[in-house]
């Protein structure tokens, strides 16, 4: 009997870029006025693409809820404040979960931030494993 095989079909505008960031999340809200507050919620951003990023974290966060988000870049010049739709998530088996979020509302004027980076999102500095 053949296994069966899980085929992940890629379906992102663009091409995602490890990156490796760490933030927490205080509080998600939704457009009818629903906030969540004190959550508190560390993560960790394993990639990111001009349109969205992916990050894991231990903590639940609500599929469609959004939530705001400083990402500082590695050389300290450009930084973006933006928020980010959780669209979503996959539970791995060692007790963390994969989430896929959307940026929302990004002026294209940051795109130049995402053009040709490559690994401009990882702090060389807190990881010296990570080659250029």
């Amino acid at each position: 009997m053949e296994e069966e095989q899980e085929i992940e079909i890629e379906n992102r505008r663009s091409q995602r870029v490890p990156a490796i960031m760490h933030l927490q999340v205080s509080s998600v809200f939704k457009q009818n006025n629903v906030h969540v507050n004190n959550l508190n919620a560390p993560i960790e951003v394993i990639d990111i693409s001009k349109y969205g990023m992916g990050f894991v974290t231990k903590s639940i966060l609500p599929i469609g809820f959004y939530f705001d988000l400083r990402l500082q870049f590695e050389d300290g010049r450009d930084s973006v404040n933006c928020v980010v739709r959780i669209v979503r998530r996959k539970q791995r088996d060692d007790g963390f979960t994969v989430y896929g979020c959307e940026f929302v509302g990004m002026s294209p004027v940051f795109d130049y931030i995402f053009d040709g980076t490559g690994k401009s999102c990882i702090n060389k500095e807190d990881y010296p494993e990570i080659e250029d």
